[in-house]
């Protein structure tokens, strides 16, 4: 590793694509508008970008984007830059404004995403990434192999902490793993934070008390930085073991600031990531972005799910679910834990389990628990009976025949 950051992108410019590429190097390090007696040769040598390479794929006669330099021809490529360690020292703040800030405003940029980017050793020793990861998770909710099989709570909002408690007697007592709020489940009237915190962990106690195993508990705590440190040690005070933020609500300093009060796993969501990955010619790809938040120091993160609601492709899920566990650093893994979600049910886990290859995940069914005909319980069961059948390689129906619940939920998955 050295003392550079690296940084890929896919580029549509009007411009010259080498010129194009330059002026990008000077905006986002030493360069302005216009040539300055300061920025010298030996200054450039020092601080300036530099363009690593530039691979010219095809052409357009039409800009992707309005606005900008108006040309006959637009040209797509590939291109990667760096920067010295120097310029910013290890600050994720700063390296966003560095590898993602006003590149994408530049007149000569009809087009361009984020792909990637590497880092030197020294963010690894700056930032301590997550604190628990898949081990961690594991330890705090008794599960030592296999999915985590886990809901969200629903409705988003409107349920009272009585009725949320409830629903979560029901799924406890069906032996789920993991329970988490919905993003926009928050502080409300109708469900205060605190109340919610009291009446959910007073039934995940009671029942672990019982079985020996506590499910996990991702309450949504997003908000200023004070209500969050407030809101984690209300958890923590009631037993709780995980805590949950949305990462563009709260920012990265935000994130960073957190990771240094908590004690509990962080559960990562990804609301508004659609702004940000949406087009594919603007924006940033998901390998790129949750590296920032594993440094940051999140323990799990949302990747959509196969077969979803929305408009992500399942190629585009499964290497996101995959990017979430690739080492950062030769020395320093810091993997998060991928979290499955959007219009899940059994009948996605032969193909989630064989695209991730591993079962270090966890997965998120609402309706597709809470709609099963003999009850939440069986919901339970059976989602856990398709990802048994999924990591044994026994295909579901096969399964199903050995398995009521799983053969009821087939009926309507």
């Amino acid at each position: 590793m050295t003392d550079r950051i690296y940084a890929s992108y896919w580029l549509e410019t009007g411009d010259d694509p080498l010129r194009a590429a330059q002026i990008i190097a000077g905006e986002q390090s030493s360069g302005t508008f216009l040539k300055l007696s300061t920025e010298t040769p030996a200054l450039k040598e020092r601080s300036g970008a530099r363009v690593e390479s530039l691979q010219v794929l095809d052409t357009s006669s039409q800009p992707s984007l309005p606005g900008g330099m108006q040309s006959n021809t637009y040209t797509r490529c590939l291109l990667t830059l760096s920067w010295p360690l120097s310029n910013l020292g290890p600050c994720l703040p700063t390296l966003m404004s560095t590898i993602a800030g006003n590149l994408f405003e530049l007149a000569q940029v009809s087009g361009l995403r984020l792909l990637d980017f590497q880092l030197p050793a020294a963010f690894a020793q700056a930032y301590p990434g997550p604190a628990f990861g898949i081990e961690g998770t594991r330890r705090l909710s008794g599960k030592s192999k296999g999915a985590f099989i886990g809901t969200i709570i629903k409705p988003s909002v409107g349920l009272s902490a009585r009725e949320t408690a409830e629903q979560v007697q029901m799924l406890v007592e069906g032996g789920i793993d993991f329970i988490k709020d919905d993003e926009l489940q928050a502080d409300g009237t109708y469900c205060p934070f605190e109340e919610r915190v009291e009446k959910v962990m007073r039934v995940v106690n009671n029942a672990a008390d019982k079985s020996g195993r506590k499910a996990m508990v991702a309450f949504n705590i997003t908000g200023d930085l004070d209500q969050m440190r407030r809101r984690h040690d209300y958890v923590l005070a009631h037993a709780g073991t995980c805590v949950m933020v949305c990462l563009n609500s709260i920012g990265l300093v935000g994130v960073s600031a957190f990771r240094k009060h908590s004690t509990l796993p962080i559960h990562a969501h990804r609301a508004g990531w659609g702004y940000l990955n949406r087009s594919p010619v603007l924006g940033w790809d998901f390998a790129a972005w949750q590296k920032i938040w594993r440094l940051a120091g999140v323990d799990h993160l949302h990747v959509n799910g196969l077969r979803n609601k929305f408009s992500e492709s399942d190629s585009s899920v499964i290497a996101a679910a995959r990017s979430v566990s690739v080492p950062l650093f030769e020395d320093a893994a810091m993997q998060a834990v991928p979290v499955f979600s959007s219009a899940q049910t059994g009948l996605q886990a032969h193909d989630t389990y064989r695209a991730v290859g591993h079962a270090d995940l966890i997965v998120t069914a609402g309706g597709g628990i809470f709609g099963h005909p003999d009850g939440v319980a069986a919901g339970v069961s059976a989602l856990r009976q398709a990802w048994e059948a999924a990591e044994s390689g026994i295909d579901l129906k096969t399964y199903a025949q050995s398995h009521q619940e799983l053969a009821r939920a087939l009926t309507f998955w």
